[in-house]
């Protein structure tokens, strides 16, 4: 790929990710972001108990298939395949699905790939507090309705996250969760994963059901000049709580075997051992 075709705010992002990698700051945000406002407990409706919240999402879900849908339609977003479908049965009593982030896109990517072994319609999203409270327009719209888990900085909103999360996942919903932490643009390796999303997991007792999106570079160029990314889902076998261990060992447990089989597939596709740092170009 030549840099010197990219926008110059990508040739940024690509160099900070380069600088945090070697100083291994995985979880640090790369982006150019402004300041989020805090996200207070008044504000956001986690479970859509309101009748305006069930309107509100109703409306987001058919905007953002019909975009999404748009996108893959035009070859803009494209979805090569997905591989270990054998897998999906492991949604049938709720679940949370973890997956790399590296674009604004991949959420779809999962969505349209498992959405006809999803028993209920909805796949909620745990998204970043500026996601929710900073984006104007149809992003905006799109973060606030379309079945999203804001996390906030408020303790008292994060004790409803929590129990909403719990709820959820009790009543046989599935969560997809990134547990990366951020996104990285077009970053195609797995970084180390936070453990959170998988105590959530052991709490309510449900399987954690790993995926990992590899990419491949299109002829074609995006808008920032970069080569579109084409993309395989890749669904891994399930991981169960082992519930005699207790929250921190198992969800550890439980966080550890989800990396090691997305490091061994990132491995298998590309060929290449996962290196950090300096030692191969990103």
């Amino acid at each position: 790929m030549d840099e010197m075709k990219l926008s110059p705010d990508r040739k940024e992002v690509l160099e900070r990710i380069r600088e945090y990698e070697a100083k291994g700051w995985f979880d640090k945000d790369v982006e150019n972001d402004p300041e989020a406002p805090e996200l207070l407990p008044d504000q956001v409706d986690y479970l859509c108990e309101k009748f305006s919240s069930k309107v509100f999402r109703r409306i987001a879900n058919f905007v953002g298939d019909r975009y999404y849908l748009n996108l893959i339609k035009k070859d803009i977003l494209v979805i090569d395949g997905v591989e270990g479908e054998e897998h999906l049965g492991a949604l049938k009593n709720g679940a949370i699905i973890t997956c790399n982030h590296f674009s604004a896109l991949d959420n779809y990517v999962v969505f349209t790939c498992i959405r006809k072994s999803l028993p209920r319609k909805y796949l909620y999203k745990i998204i970043r507090e500026g996601n929710y409270t900073n984006f104007p327009g149809l992003y905006g719209f799109l973060f606030k309705h379309c079945n999203t888990l804001p996390l906030s900085r408020n303790r008292r909103t994060m004790v409803n996250f929590m129990s909403a999360v719990n709820t959820l996942l009790k009543r046989g919903e599935s969560i997809l969760i990134y547990p990366e932490q951020g996104m990285w643009w077009n970053y195609k390796k797995p970084r180390p994963f936070k453990v959170g999303g998988f105590k959530m997991a052991y709490r309510a007792e449900v399987p954690v059901l790993p995926m990992f999106i590899t990419m491949t570079d299109d002829e074609r160029l995006d808008g920032s000049g970069y080569p579109i990314q084409r993309h395989t889902l890749h669904i891994m076998p399930p991981i169960y709580p082992d519930l005699s261990l207790g929250e921190k060992v198992g969800a550890q447990k439980m966080c550890d075997e989800a990396y090691a089989l997305c490091k061994a597939k990132y491995e298998e596709v590309y060929k290449i051992p996962l290196t950090y740092g300096t030692e191969e170009s990103i």
